[in-house]
């Protein structure tokens, strides 16, 4: 199965990118990882064409049998990192997203690990028309001090990852 990641976080030593390596591991295999350090969506910019990297990011999503995302909370919602990511992939010519099977799930420092998060991702994907897993949640409250030595340790975040994961390639599987 080839898996994409995408974390919402550009941090080096990110939460949500240490829980994507997990739930890679979980169905035992190696996940791509995006790269959202991209310009920020303008129309402007997108007229001079669309960035390289851009481009990248759409075809690596379109090649993948499946995606999962991990995002931050910011102020309630979802990183501006990965909203605009969304909005550029959104100007490729082609439908990256369509029909593919998607896993979100959320780290974060407070205790609803990232509930609201996760509903502003899913509302922003909606016009792609993605295969949007809709459970389990995976909703990592108090982060920091839910990773030993980048493993998740929480058995019940682990449940609840797992079965997230098996459901995901169970729906890559059937496409």
């Amino acid at each position: 199965m080839k898996l994409f990641a995408i974390s919402g976080s550009l941090q080096r030593a990110s939460v949500n990118t240490l829980l994507l390596e997990n739930a890679a591991e979980v169905i035992g295999v190696r996940a791509e990882m995006a790269d959202l350090n991209l310009p920020l969506y303008s129309g402007d910019l997108e007229t001079e064409g669309i960035p390289i990297k851009v481009l990248e990011l759409a075809s690596q999503i379109s090649a993948a049998d499946a995606v999962i995302i991990a995002t931050p909370e910011y102020n309630k919602n979802l990183s501006g990192v990965l909203k605009n990511a969304l909005d550029w992939v959104s100007r490729t010519k082609d439908k990256p997203w369509a029909g593919k099977p998607v896993a979100i799930m959320s780290a974060t420092a407070g205790r609803s690990g990232g509930e609201r998060a996760q509903n502003s991702l899913r509302l922003c994907l909606q016009p792609f028309a993605p295969r949007l897993l809709n459970g389990p949640e995976v909703l990592v409250g108090h982060a920091q001090s839910a990773f030993e030595d980048g493993v998740l340790i929480d058995a019940r975040y682990k449940a609840a990852l797992t079965a997230l994961m098996r459901a995901l390639k169970e729906s890559a599987s059937s496409r």
